[in-house]
């Protein structure tokens, strides 16, 4: 008789180690990029409110909100604080960019706003916003307009 020696796999075996390792990415996949979203977001909030402690440093040296963005201006880049979130990365690693929305024309309260950057996980995430009196809002469906029930961060 003529024994052949057989070492290594079958296709049918390869096939089947193919599908179970498809099946299990197209699981894991969205889960990691929701993960990595949420995980921007987070860091958004942190430097959000990082922003607003230099925007109360920046009130207590000048009395006012005023001021506080890149030329003296009101709105627009902060020149007290970093324009992107994550703050502790470098500027080209930016999910979201930082920016005062508005201050009250007597220069007592503010709005800082993190605005998802295009191109990045994060850009159809909604702006996240804080406002001088602590509250916190996230316009999850990006119409512009915070709904009552967008007033948290978590919700």
């Amino acid at each position: 008789m003529n024994k052949r020696n057989t070492k290594g796999f079958t296709l049918i075996e390869l096939m089947v180690v193919v599908a179970i390792v498809g099946i299990i990415a197209s699981i894991a996949y969205p889960s990691y990029q929701s993960m990595i979203v949420s995980s921007a977001r987070s860091a958004a909030q942190a430097d959000l409110m990082a922003f607003a402690s230099a925007m109360e440093r920046h009130s207590a040296a000048n009395m006012s909100y005023a001021g506080a963005a890149a030329g003296g201006s009101d709105t627009g880049a902060p020149a007290i604080f970093a324009t992107y979130s994550p703050a502790t990365e470098q500027p080209a690693d930016r999910r979201y960019d930082l920016s005062i929305d508005e201050v009250g024309a007597n220069g007592l309260t503010y709005r800082l706003v993190a605005t998802p950057v295009s191109g990045t996980p994060v850009e159809d995430d909604g702006i996240i916003v804080i406002f001088s009196d602590g509250r916190k809002a996230w316009d999850q469906d990006d119409s512009g307009a915070i709904a009552a029930n967008e007033f948290c961060w978590s919700c």
